[in-house]
């Protein structure tokens, strides 16, 4: 290259030289003086340098440039390399070689650092601009139009981009989680509103529209979701609200099916109703169970037995009635000592007493006169038996031969069966605290008196049996002293008729007078009254037999 270029110089010599000498020539023939020609040589030699000058002063900023442009461009390689997190790449560079050489061997690389640059800025603006969309999703703020996602470029490494990646995998987790949650809500919704007959679709687009889309994205934000979960809560309050109205409408309805016996058929229509009558809020369930029109039917339904139950609270009132006084009649308890309500048709009619406070009242006694029985059970068998045992006796004392030795035999278990029965008595009164009473009076009274009367009659029997003794050992002495026959005076007077044993036991039974039917005082409210049991209401005329007996005996 230095020969061509020596070659070049001589060349560009010659021609000036032959120019020269050309120049000279014309001036020979022209006669131009000395000093023109000094002058124009002189000229000609300045002009020349300033072209010289010229061309170098060009060639020096051509290199100043070409080593600024390769300094730029390995400071961009640096900083490409530094943002995009690798390590500095060196141009391979010719022993040698001139700096455009260096220029166009650093170039390519320069644009392919260029070119990664921008395909990682690329990744990094897609990451971010799905995590800035489910970012403002979550927060709920409307995406505008022409706003340019600023990427920090001086950070563009792998790592950096992981880090991002790793932030937008929890972004979509969350957006996952907050889909399943407002599709949660929204079978929760729809649930409540299959239950409340309301409409499910206008429901959830007051809260957003976006909701109502299947297949369409729907809105997870945050204000949406408190929203969906307020409607929910205000959803289930008024499904609570419904269900304790519609619970006890349903329990009206079983007290009045109740009170009037209503048929079953009629009753069908609203089993649906009835049989949640003790449900929880999840168990109901079931579509338009809580909805307007059927609280609307209930209620209509509740009306109109209502105002039949009016109509027939007179029947109603006295059927329950006569089962309070046919309870207290079997099980021999008196009605009045029970209640202190009046319980007459003639109150509920002139309004002093509230029928339905009324049947309450009734219903109470029974259910207490029921439990009373169940306890007086056993103590009542036993009354029987001792009722049934002195029956016999009445037959004993009255000399019925035929049934004789069955009823001396169940005679002489009486005292067995004062002592167990009073025994008994005394433990359920002991268990209770309160007195054990018979058809108005105290059993334990009843018995004692029984057994003080028992006494008295085995007294005055014995005293029977000395008189008969005394009477037989008299008439022995007389037929001594005067004969078989007695004297005029004795046989003119007739004898006094002594009462027989018989005759005074009939008296004296206290079997008997259990199975007189005398008549008490003051009638009681039981309907008709058994036999046995109108002893226990008879204690004055027991009275009156015993003092009766000692004075046929005085």
């Amino acid at each position: 290259m230095l020969n061509h270029k020596s070659e070049q110089l001589a060349r560009i010599e010659t021609t000036c030289g032959s120019l020269l000498c050309e120049l000279q020539k014309i001036w020979d023939e022209v006669g131009e003086a000395d000093d023109e020609r000094d002058t124009t040589l002189l000229d000609l030699e300045q002009e020349c340098l300033k072209v010289y000058t010229r061309k170098v002063d060009e060639a020096k900023e051509c290199r100043t440039k070409l080593h600024r442009d390769i300094a730029i461009a390995k400071a961009e390689i640096s900083d490409v390399c530094a943002s995009i997190g690798e390590n500095p790449v060196h141009p391979d560079l010719k022993p040698g070689g001139n700096l455009k050489e260096e220029l166009e061997t650093i170039g390519p690389l320069l644009e392919d650092m260029r070119r990664k640059k921008v395909e990682r800025i690329n990744q990094f603006i897609g990451v971010i601009d799905q995590i800035q969309k489910i970012s403002n999703e979550i927060l709920g703020f409307k995406e505008q139009d022409g706003n340019k996602l600023l990427v920090d470029e001086t950070n563009l490494s792998l790592r950096r981009l992981e880090e991002l990646h790793r932030e937008l995998h929890e972004l979509q987790n969350e957006k996952i989680n907050r889909l399943n949650q407002v599709q949660g809500h929204l079978n929760t919704i729809n649930s409540l509103c299959t239950v409340l007959g309301m409409d499910f679709i206008q429901t959830i687009c007051r809260i957003h529209p976006t909701l109502d889309d299947s297949n369409g994205a729907k809105d997870v934000s945050n204000n949406t979701i408190a929203r969906l979960a307020a409607q929910i809560q205000s959803l289930q309050e008024l499904k609570i609200k419904r269900m304790q109205k519609i619970q006890e409408l349903a329990s009206t309805l079983l007290e009045l099916w109740h009170l009037m016996d209503t048929p079953a058929e009629e009753q069908h229509m609203f089993l649906n109703v009835t049989s949640k009558i003790a449900a929880s809020e999840p168990e109901i369930t079931e579509p338009n169970m809580l909805s307007i029109d059927c609280i609307k039917n209930v209620e209509e339904e509740v009306s109109r037995l209502e105002q039949l139950k009016t109509s027939k609270m007179k029947e109603i009132v006295l059927k329950k009635k006569v089962e309070l006084e046919d309870m207290c009649r079997r099980t021999h308890m008196v009605l009045e000592a029970l209640i202190s309500t009046d319980y007459s048709i003639e109150a509920m009619e002139s309004g002093a007493i509230d029928p339905l406070y009324l049947l309450e009242q009734i219903d109470l006694q029974i259910s207490k006169v029921r439990e009373e029985a169940f306890s007086r059970k056993e103590v009542l068998e036993k009354v029987e038996k001792w009722l049934a045992a002195c029956e016999e006796e009445s037959w004993l004392e009255e000399y019925n031969r035929k049934r004789a030795e069955k009823a001396r035999a169940v005679v002489n278990k009486i005292p067995a069966m004062v002592e167990a029965l009073t025994l008994k008595t005394t433990a359920w009164e002991r268990e209770r605290e309160t007195e054990f009473l018979y058809d108005g009076r105290r059993l334990l009274s009843v018995l004692e008196d029984y057994s003080s009367l028992r006494q008295e009659k085995e007294l005055e029997r014995q005293r029977q049996r000395d008189h008969k003794k005394f009477h037989g050992q008299l008439i022995a002495e007389q037929e001594a002293l005067y004969g078989s026959k007695p004297s005029p005076s004795i046989s003119g007077k007739k004898a006094p008729r002594m009462p027989t044993v018989g005759a005074s036991d009939r008296k004296l039974s206290l079997g008997g007078a259990m199975l007189q039917q005398v008549k008490p005082e003051k009638p009681a409210t039981r309907l008709h009254p058994n036999k046995k049991a109108d002893y226990l209401n008879q204690n004055s005329f027991l009275n009156h037999q015993r003092s009766s007996g000692f004075a046929a005996n005085s």
